[in-house]
């Protein structure tokens, strides 16, 4: 099941977000740059922040089964080793979520990056319930959400070494068009620019 999530729900998302990011990539890190990423990225002060704003949406996944109209793919298509509903229903309330994804106006350093673009920043997924077409769902509901009032040029940031989410974004027709540094405390990433230019809307 995946709705969209509110301010009361920062705490569980920072909770979830920091988790993610570190079964994902804490390896990568000293502890010292780890600690100082997630305290300034998926602190619950920001997340709040994050989740009052309208123009940005993370809508949280829970351990349910998937609508298989929308989410029929297999384990492979989970970005790596990342209907909504406005309402929570009573039993997800004392759940945890087990992923999200968050879309927002593009803000990636390319130079074609123009307003009214959108971009997915965020789609994690616990280790553990990846699989089941999850990733797709999460995704799909987030380039549903930008393309809302018609279809958009869309962005999606990845790190250059997560070989299955770069495969997943092709799949979704998302074309890598540049590269910049993500920066991990101290600590620079080579991160890929992906875009996937509008679609024509088809009856």
């Amino acid at each position: 099941m995946i709705r969209r999530a509110t301010p009361t729900d920062a705490e569980a998302l920072s909770h979830l977000s920091r988790t993610c990011f570190t079964q994902t990539f804490g390896h990568l890190y000293a502890p010292s740059d780890l600690e100082a990423f997630l305290d300034e990225a998926y602190s619950p002060t920001v997340l709040r922040t994050e989740l009052n704003d309208p123009e940005r949406a993370t809508w949280l996944l829970f351990d349910e089964p998937v609508d298989e109209a929308r989410a029929t793919l297999s384990s492979d298509d989970l970005p790596g080793t990342p209907e909504p509903r406005d309402e929570a229903p009573t039993s997800s309330v004392s759940q945890a979520p087990i992923g999200y994804v968050t879309a927002c106006p593009a803000h990636l350093p390319h130079p074609d990056v123009a307003p009214g673009d959108g971009e997915v920043q965020r789609l994690y997924i616990l280790q553990g319930h990846q699989g089941g077409g999850r990733g797709t769902a999460l995704l799909r509901t987030a380039l549903d959400w930008l393309e809302r009032d018609g279809p958009r040029t869309i962005w999606i940031g990845v790190w250059s070494e997560n070989y299955g989410a770069q495969r997943f974004y092709a799949r979704h027709g998302f074309e890598i068009v540049g590269d910049y540094s993500f920066m991990v405390g101290d600590h620079a990433d080579h991160e890929l620019i992906t875009r996937r230019l509008p679609r024509a809307i088809t009856a």
